[in-house]
């Protein structure tokens, strides 16, 4: 049989020896724990939880990896005072970096988790309405803050009052340090209770050149995802203290503004003759309102006569007025528009640009590929059918026109 006994004692004829033995077996024993912990703790966990989050397991590991430094470095501080030959002096040190290296893995293994939850979080329905990730980063911030002081306080074998109460002094300055940290703290806060940004909010910021989809919100950074695919980080704090536009409300109504003018070359208005009325009176969308139009007027002119007053009083339809009955009605008849939101044509404020008349209407799908079809089509059709109604837009002259002049 092995003699224990023997060795032991021809060891202690080589006491260097006998340490390094010692540590060796030390760390090799910490190291077997830590395997064994991560395993079975891993297997523990997700028995108990169950798989219901998917990629559970990836998601865990980095926290379990973390918990598990604690069991090797609880065996290196309780068992470094059993090797020999170690001065008290060294063992109190290894002693203190394993308690330092404690505090550290626990709090690694909390941010750890706190990632976790909000990985998990992130894939809820109710993620892109209120994200929690700024708050997880303050939480994490203050984990990592006392740790520090616990760690400093175990390395130099202090108790952590003392740290504490030196930081009273450095109030200031951390004030002044962490300035942004509390500021982006401060408008999270404001920014979630007051649901006023969410990830997936279409914003326009033109300040800092930001036009396009919030694809995370954190505690010092909102990142924008332009629509050229480009990337603008802004500082939590400017989405406070400066104004932009959100499109949520836009996205949210189902309906997407038309607000678009045909300039139309004023020279071109004139009243309709009869045959001209009649002609367009196959227009089914306006047969209606010029046959009101034609009684109408045949009333007041039967009395303006009546009364001897001047054919010049006579009231008379114009083209533009027809145009514009024709294309209120048109879009009340559009299948792709909005009938229970604001809908109107209307003249605006003549320019030298001609006599605009303006389309402000709501189409019935938010979709960005959509909106520019739909809009597309009916100006499409109604510059087309602009002729019919003796009308014409308003055109800069180009090279082309001046070629056509003839010399007089």
């Amino acid at each position: 049989m092995f003699d224990f006994d023997a060795m032991r004692e021809r060891l202690a004829e080589f006491p260097t020896a006998e340490m390094l033995i010692g540590l060796c077996l030390l760390v090799l024993v910490a190291l077997i724990a830590d395997f064994i912990v991560r395993r079975v703790l891993t297997r523990l966990i997700l028995k108990v939880v169950g798989r219901a989050v998917q990629d559970l397991d990836v998601l865990l590991q980095p926290v379990v990896r973390s918990f598990t430094r604690v069991v090797p470095a609880i065996i290196i501080y309780r068992g470094i005072g059993g090797v020999p030959h170690l001065s008290p002096g060294v063992v109190t040190l290894i002693q203190n970096v394993a308690g330092a290296f404690m505090i550290v893995a626990v709090a690694v293994g909390i941010g750890a988790a706190l990632d976790m939850a909000n990985a998990i979080y992130a894939r809820s329905p109710r993620a892109h309405r209120r994200s929690i990730k700024g708050y997880l980063q303050v939480l994490k911030i203050v984990i990592y803050a006392i740790a520090t002081i616990l760690v400093i306080a175990a390395l130099i074998d202090q108790s952590p009052l003392l740290l504490l109460s030196g930081l009273g002094a450095l109030a200031a300055v951390l004030m002044l340090v962490f300035k942004d940290t509390i500021l982006s703290l401060v408008a999270s806060v404001q920014l979630n209770s007051n649901d006023m940004l969410r990830v997936g909010d279409w914003i326009e910021m033109p300040q800092v050149n930001a036009d396009g989809d919030v694809i995370d919100i954190a505690l010092h950074t909102v990142k924008v995802q332009n629509w050229d695919k480009t990337v603008t980080t802004i500082p939590t704090w400017r989405m406070i203290n400066e104004s932009y536009k959100n499109w949520r409300g836009m996205q949210e109504s189902g309906g997407r503004r038309i607000k678009r003018a045909l300039l139309i070359d004023q020279a071109s208005a004139r009243f309709l003759t009869e045959e001209e009325r009649d002609r367009l009176r196959r227009f089914t969308l306006i047969d209606d309102y010029l046959a009101d139009k034609t009684v109408e007027m045949a009333d007041w002119n039967a009395k303006l006569v009546a009364a001897g007053r001047d054919p010049v009083n006579m009231r008379r339809s114009t083209n533009i007025g027809a145009f514009r009955a024709y294309v209120q009605n048109y879009l009340e008849n559009h299948p792709r528009i909005r009938q229970d939101m604001t809908l109107l044509v209307r003249q605006l404020q003549p320019t030298e640009t001609g006599l605009p008349l303006e389309i402000y209407a709501f189409t019935a799908t938010v979709a960005w590929a959509e909106y520019e079809a739909i809009q597309g089509d009916i100006f499409d059709h109604l510059l087309a059918i602009l002729p019919e109604f003796g009308l014409r837009l308003f055109q800069s002259p180009s090279g082309a026109d001046f070629s056509q002049l003839k010399p007089a």
